[in-house]
């Protein structure tokens, strides 16, 4: 069997616009966008990825209009209150990574580690929720530990920053997929994306289903992995 990604990142891009081709308001791209996300989860669970991590909501997105945050804020509460069972049910471990800061409101907060305490003992998946998240902002954090543990400078190497980042057991993605027809990474995963085959696809993220995701892993079936090296 060829080689399944152990860990898929996706950058879930162009809810707005599906919206404003329709007449709809952009909220209710990111509503429809809920399905996108369930069904792309059950197709990796279905080939047999270990880990999701999925961009829900970065540290830029702070600067978008007061009422589509809001409606964020409360759509991914209520994405959790309606999947979170079903998915434990499934064995996925669903985690968080981000900032926790006082832009959170504390009912997200609650309702995150709700779902993070319910899951963690599962095994089959883990669906890594990017909440409030920006790449940048994480290799920062991890600096910051690494000052507050006075750790000297003789000992900071790769392997001691990425101890520090947000999930470091994670293994880094082996595929980032970003939709809606843009090639830029948008913060996404910077430290751990280094070596990712990285696959862009037209599909705005609510049309976006688990077909779209198999396309995708085939595309990275056919890439050759070197890592900086020669084939021998």
């Amino acid at each position: 069997m060829r080689c399944i990604p152990r860990h898929v990142g996706v950058v879930m891009d162009g809810n707005g616009r599906w919206a404003t081709r329709r007449g709809l308001a952009r909220t209710e791209g990111h509503g429809a966008g809920e399905e996108a996300l369930v069904d792309t989860a059950y197709g990796a669970l279905a080939v047999g990825v270990r880990a999701l991590t999925v961009y829900a909501f970065s540290t830029e997105n702070w600067r978008r209009p007061v009422d589509e945050v809001r409606y964020l804020m409360n759509f991914n509460r209520g994405l959790l209150e309606r999947r979170q069972h079903e998915l434990h049910a499934e064995g996925v471990r669903i985690t968080f990574s981000g900032r926790r800061d006082w832009r959170v409101p504390r009912s997200v907060l609650r309702r995150m580690d709700d779902a993070a305490t319910l899951t963690k003992n599962n095994q089959v998946m883990t669906l890594n929720i990017a909440f409030n998240y920006g790449g940048r902002a994480e290799i920062v954090d991890a600096v910051k530990r690494l000052v507050e543990e006075r750790v000297p400078a003789s000992k900071i190497d790769e392997k001691a920053i990425r101890e520090r980042l947000y999930h470091p057991e994670l293994p880094d993605p082996d595929l980032v997929v970003r939709t809606s027809g843009e090639f830029r990474t948008s913060n996404f995963l910077l430290w751990e994306m280094a070596y990712s085959e990285l696959v862009f696809t037209d599909v705005l993220w609510p049309d976006f289903r688990r077909e779209d995701l198999y396309g995708a892993i085939e595309e990275y079936q056919q890439r050759e992995r070197r890592f900086g090296g020669v084939d021998s």
